[in-house]
């Protein structure tokens, strides 16, 4: 009896929680989007200076290996 009692309350307690979490799920508000959005507009920046700092690179070793040859 005690066995069916624990199985019974184990199923009770597994329902609540299937039930109760999905509503405690954090609703974005207007401040998180807008970091959000920061967030990803300084991620493309940074990769866009990335690689414009190759660009420079390559450049410079072109030129001095044109100034090389003079």
């Amino acid at each position: 009896m005690m066995k069916l009692v624990k199985i019974v309350s184990a199923a009770l307690v597994m329902s609540a929680l299937l039930f109760a979490l999905p509503g405690c799920q954090k609703h974005e508000g207007p401040a998180e989007h807008a970091g959000k959005e920061v967030d990803k507009a300084v991620e493309k920046t940074g990769q866009q200076l990335e690689k414009a700092g190759d660009n420079i690179q390559d450049a410079a070793k072109g030129n001095q290996a044109d100034g090389d040859k003079k």
